[in-house]
C-alpha cells in the first residue's frame, strides 16, 4: 500500500506553504457539488460527500500521522455533519425528481417563511455560543468562536439547501466571511482560497435561485408578461 500512502501524503509548495493535494481535490469536489446544487442536480450530494471525506482527513491531520498544522475540530466535525445531512438531501431531492418524472429538476427553490428566517438567525448565534466552549475544551484552533460559527452556519446552510430555501446561499456568505481569515491564519491556504471562490459563487447562486423561484411561482398572467 506504499502507493496509497504516497498519494495520501502528496504535497506541493505555494511560497513557503506545503499544501496537500487532497485538500485541493476535496475542495474541488465541494465546488463541483455547489455547481450541481445551483443547477438542481441530484449528483451534487454524492459528489459533495467524497469531498467531505477528503477534507476530514485534512482538518484532523494529527489522527493520520501529520504534524505542523493545528487540528480544526469545527471544520472536521462539519465534514461529518455534511455527510449526514447530504444523505438526507440526496434522498429528498431524489424523491422530488422521481415524483415529477423524467427530466424533472430535483428541487423547486422557494423563500422561507419569516418564522423560519428568525429561526435560522437565532440558530446561527445560539449554535455559535453553545459550541464555542465545547470546541475550546476539545482544543480547537483560536479564535474558537469562528470555528463554531462556520460549523453552525454549515449545518443550517446544508439543511436549507436540502429544503430548497433560497436563503441558504446567504448563510454560506456569512460562513465565508469568517472562514477566509480563519483558514489563512491557520495555514489552510487551499481551503481559504476556495472559500474566496465560494463567496463569489454563493452570491451568484443566491440571485440565480431567486430568479428561478420568482419564475416558477409566478401566476399565468405574470409568466405571459415575462415571456412577452
Amino acid at each position: 500500500m506504499d502507493w496509497f500512502r504516497a498519494a495520501y501524503d502528496a504535497t506541493f509548495l505555494v511560497g513557503d506553504q506545503q499544501i496537500y493535494w487532497r485538500e485541493v481535490i476535496g475542495n474541488l469536489f465541494g465546488l463541483a457539488s455547489a455547481l450541481g446544487g445551483l443547477r438542481r442536480k441530484v449528483w451534487a450530494w454524492p459528489v459533495g460527500i467524497v469531498g467531505n471525506i477528503l477534507l476530514f482527513t485534512v482538518f484532523m491531520g494529527s489522527w493520520f500521522g501529520e504534524t505542523g498544522r493545528a487540528d480544526m475540530l469545527g471544520q472536521a466535525a462539519r465534514q461529518i455533519m455534511f455527510i449526514a445531512v447530504s444523505i438526507y438531501g440526496w434522498y429528498r431531492w431524489r424523491q422530488t425528481q422521481r415524483a415529477g418524472g423524467a427530466g424533472t429538476v430535483a428541487v423547486h427553490p422557494r423563500w422561507a417563511s419569516w418564522r423560519v428566517r428568525i429561526g435560522l438567525v437565532t440558530g446561527m448565534f445560539a449554535g455559535t455560543l453553545l459550541l464555542t466552549p465545547l470546541f475550546r475544551t476539545l482544543g480547537s484552533y483560536e479564535p474558537v468562536w469562528a470555528d463554531a460559527w462556520i460549523f453552525t452556519g454549515s449545518v443550517l446552510a446544508t439543511y436549507g439547501m436540502a429544503k430548497g430555501w433560497v436563503e441558504f446561499w446567504l448563510i454560506w456568505v456569512a460562513v465565508d466571511l469568517v472562514g477566509v481569515p480563519l483558514l489563512f491564519s491557520a495555514g489552510y491556504w487551499a481551503t481559504a482560497l476556495m472559500y474566496v471562490v465560494y463567496g463569489a459563487f454563493t452570491l451568484f447562486g443566491f440571485f440565480a435561485w431567486w430568479r428561478i423561484s420568482r419564475r416558477e411561482n409566478a401566476g399565468p398572467d405574470q409568466v405571459a408578461v415575462a415571456a412577452a
